[in-house]
């Protein structure tokens, strides 16, 4: 077989270089199906490390959890978020981190892991919650007007049915206040009492507007 192959092949130095060319694409051929398999079983590889990484990270985030799972949890995403950033589980576990972090007690490392979720790309969930989070860490850092600019980026993005509106935008009217921006956080309020008509905060809400109207006026 390989005799009638070669004759068809130019003969002398043509035919060497013609060889030298057939072997150097096989070998280009297994090179890339080398690579293939090395990138599969690398993906494989992260996607364990990140799906035990966020089994640890659930466990860890429940009230009975020790302060031990949490810290095994904490490095656990660390160490799988560093290894393999590209992969889709990334923003979830990032955000997971950022849960850890924030109970923690550390909400600029919690806001750093929410805002990695935001940058690879999290599920529009993921990235509501996310985008919670930062406000909280802003407002624990007693930035009101940064936690504000948060929550209002969440907000923006939400309708009354969704499940995160009104908590949303409490936070939100609740960083205005705090901030000084009485007028705004009555808008917010109103807007809730709109939008959610059936709100069970709904006569706390017309108190609190109330108070806000009377500040104003003073």
């Amino acid at each position: 077989m390989t005799s009638r192959l070669l004759a068809w092949l130019p003969a002398g130095g043509s035919r060497r270089l013609a060889i030298q060319a057939g072997v150097a694409v096989v070998a280009l051929l297994l090179l890339v199906v080398g690579g293939w398999a090395w990138y599969q079983a690398r993906g494989a590889a992260g996607q364990a490390a990140l799906g035990e990484a966020l089994a640890l990270a659930l466990r860890a985030e429940a009230p009975t959890a020790l302060a031990e799972e949490r810290t095994r949890a904490t490095k656990a995403l660390e160490t799988a978020i560093a290894n393999h950033p590209g992969l889709p589980q990334t923003a979830h576990a990032a955000y997971r981190l950022g849960n850890l972090r924030w109970a923690a007690g550390q909400p600029g490392p919690a806001r750093a892991a929410y805002e990695q979720a935001l940058a690879k790309g999290a599920t529009e969930t993921v990235r509501r919650m996310a985008g919670v989070g930062i406000g909280y860490t802003w407002e624990a850092e007693k930035n009101y007007a940064r936690a504000a600019q948060a929550y209002q980026t969440v907000v923006e993005g939400l309708g009354a049915q969704d499940f995160l509106f009104e908590e949303a935008l409490l936070n939100l009217a609740r960083a205005q206040e705090q901030a000084g921006n009485p007028t705004a956080a009555i808008g917010a309020y109103q807007r809730i009492l709109k939008d959610v008509p059936d709100s069970r905060r709904a006569d706390e809400l017309r108190v609190r507007i109330a108070a806000l109207r009377s500040r104003t006026k003073s």
